[in-house]
């Protein structure tokens, strides 16, 4: 369990860090202080709980490294009930009630819409914090698998750009051949 916990923690702490910065975003559009924090803490308790899944869910191989389709799609479904929890929350503490713009499936399709975004967002920070965080793990097992599995998609991320640049300078040198014999 604690192998599993360890290899959460990026994605938590993603998680938690863009509801606490969605909590500041609500304060610069003018809301109260206590709208703010109440709205920051409930996203972040979210955002931070479905950014834990994910990083576990990568951990047990159900997602790979440099695949964005089930990711995109975890967060299609994730960031939305994350929204409606926090706006849930938010109303009831703050009001006693809940109001959805558009309703429960207005709001929902909006954020559905919106969550591609932050799944493009999370997905590229968890990228790059993750194999860090990986290399630190040294006695975790399900880390040295996870971290094996980020070097074999990076190596051949490598083999594909150095492909791409010997087709391109084959290309050039061709063009240039081709030139100078006109």
């Amino acid at each position: 369990m604690r192998h599993l916990t360890e290899l959460a923690l990026p994605g938590s702490l993603i998680g938690v860090v863009a509801g606490a910065m969605a909590g500041g975003l609500t304060l610069l559009a003018g809301q109260p202080a206590g709208w703010a924090a109440v709205s920051a803490l409930a996203l972040a308790l979210a955002l931070g709980l479905l950014g834990t899944g994910y990083s576990m869910l990568l951990g047990h191989g159900l997602f790979r490294p440099g695949v964005f389709a089930p990711a995109g799609l975890y967060w299609l479904a994730g960031f939305p009930l994350a929204r409606l929890f926090q706006e849930t929350v938010t109303g009831l503490t703050i009001h006693g009630q809940i109001y959805l713009p558009g309703g429960v499936g207005g709001f929902l399709a909006y954020q559905a819409i919106v969550s591609l975004g932050f799944a493009i967002g999370f997905i590229w920070l968890h990228e790059r914090l993750m194999p860090h965080w990986l290399m630190r793990l040294k006695g975790n097992p399900k880390a040295r698998e996870l971290l094996a599995t980020y070097v074999v998609h990076a190596e051949s991320m490598w083999t594909a750009k150095e492909r791409r640049r010997a087709q391109i300078r084959a290309q050039r040198a061709q063009n240039r051949a081709q030139r100078g014999a006109r």
